[in-house]
This record gives structure tokens, C-alpha cells and sequence, in this order.
């Protein structure tokens, strides 16, 4: 198969899961369906902090989801985690701060997308899942199309004028969607937020790339490399998405 096969039935198979996890709307499925892009999403980042020698953490990894498949705000347990980690280094004087980057990139992140399925259903989550496409599509497209001027060094493909219109058509259809949760305005600027807080997400995970010298998280996805690769706009725009809910509902 070619790479662009491989991309395209990757890509068919990642959608007839998520459908189908959406369809069931089942919190102990979708977290476990979570579980499984936490697990591998937590490996790919130990990698790219170069850390793959730090199995014990994957212990910690483990138990903290599965405290949150019980525990009423999953977010939280973030907090906790950071309390019980910065005594422990106060205690033992450790001073290897570095164990603590996988908790805080991406598990923190995962807890709150968590967080907004049990809090605010799957609607909510379908709504991101519209955000967050539609600026990967509306930035590449309108990036190939007209896009002229870099966006930032980091990632050098994208453009301001992809940015720019990813933005704008993830604003345009989850302002659409949202009205089954929320108000017209409401939808707009939350859209418009999350939008851009996916942006960052994609960055973000440029940039650890680079750092880690790797083109790719990891390989488990034909044609489309690592989880983080796939889920990294999500790991922004899920905080910022909840934060934004809790504010309004």
C-alpha cells in the first residue's frame, strides 16, 4: 500500500471507531476508548521528553485513570497528583522535576476531555470533534490555496492565512452545532476560543518534535504516525472548551 493508502483507510477506520463510540454514548466505553489513547499518548510523550528509561511512571499513569473512571471530576485529580508529586520531591529531595512533564502534558489534558463528556455529554464532545476538524481542514486547505505569510517558525508549513481560515470555518460550523447546548453568542465565542486553542495544541506538539529531533510522535497509525499526532489540537481545546462551559452553563 501507499503511504496516501495506508493515510486514507487509517483514517476511515479512526472515524468508524469514534462513530461508533459516539453512537453507544456510554461513559465507561468512552473512557475506556479514551483509556487506550491515553496510555499510547502518555508512552509517545515519555519519548519525546526523552524519557523512555522512566517506566515506574507508567504505574501513576495507570491508576490515575483508573481513579477517574469513579471519581465524580476527573480534572481534578491533576491538582492532586501535582500536590501528592511537589511533596514527595519536598520529602526525598529528589530534585528530578522532569517526572512530572508526562502528567503535565498530555495526561492533564486527557482527565479534562474526560471531564467534558461526564460533565456535559457527548454532544459536547461531538461539538469539539467539529471544532477541532474543521481548523486542521479550513487551515489546510485555505493554507495550500492562497496561504503566503508563516505563521511562526516552529511549525514552518502553516500560514497566517490558513490559520486564519481554519479559525473561521470551525467557528462558522461549531457555532451551528452548539446551539444544542447553547445560546447563538455563546456557541460563537466558545467556537472561536476552542478554535484557536487547538491551534496552540498542534503547535505545542511541533515543538516538542522538533525539540525531540522526530518527525512523528510514534507509528502506530499507517500514514498518520503517533496518537499525539492525531489527538494534540484536542489537548488544548478540551481544557479550554470545559473551562469555557463551567463559565457559561
Amino acid at each position: 500500500m501507499t503511504e496516501l493508502q495506508k493515510r486514507l483507510v487509517t483514517g476511515a477506520l479512526l472515524i468508524a471507531v469514534v462513530a461508533l463510540v459516539a453512537w453507544v454514548d456510554n461513559f465507561y466505553l468512552t473512557w475506556a476508548f479514551l483509556g487506550v489513547i491515553y496510555l499510547f499518548g502518555f508512552y509517545e510523550a515519555l519519548r519525546l521528553y526523552g524519557m523512555k528509561e522512566y517506566n515506574s511512571l507508567y504505574f501513576w499513569a495507570v491508576a490515575l485513570w483508573l481513579v477517574a473512571a469513579f471519581y465524580p471530576n476527573p480534572d481534578d485529580l491533576f491538582f492532586v497528583v501535582a500536590l501528592l508529586f511537589a511533596s514527595y520531591e519536598a520529602y526525598t529531595q529528589d530534585r528530578d522535576w522532569k517526572k512530572f512533564l508526562p502528567f503535565l502534558y498530555p495526561v492533564a489534558s486527557f482527565l479534562f476531555l474526560l471531564s467534558l463528556y461526564h460533565d456535559f455529554g457527548m454532544e459536547a464532545m461531538i461539538w469539539l470533534v467539529i471544532v477541532v476538524a474543521s481548523t486542521d481542514i479550513g487551515a489546510y486547505v485555505v493554507g495550500r490555496l492562497i496561504g503566503r505569510h508563516p505563521f511562526c517558525t516552529t511549525s514552518p508549513k502553516k500560514t497566517w492565512e490558513g490559520v486564519v481560515g481554519g479559525v473561521v470555518l470551525a467557528t462558522l460550523l461549531g457555532s451551528w452545532y452548539a446551539l444544542v447546548l447553547v445560546d447563538l453568542p455563546f456557541g460563537v465565542v466558545i467556537s472561536l476560543l476552542v478554535s484557536i486553542a487547538s491551534i496552540f495544541g498542534d503547535l505545542f506538539e511541533s515543538y516538542l518534535k522538533r525539540r525531540a529531533g522526530l518527525k512523528d510522535s510514534g507509528d502506530i497509525l499507517p500514514g498518520h504516525g503517533g496518537v499525539l499526532d492525531r489527538v494534540d489540537g484536542y489537548l488544548f481545546a478540551a481544557p479550554a472548551m470545559v473551562v469555557l462551559l463551567r463559565g457559561i452553563l
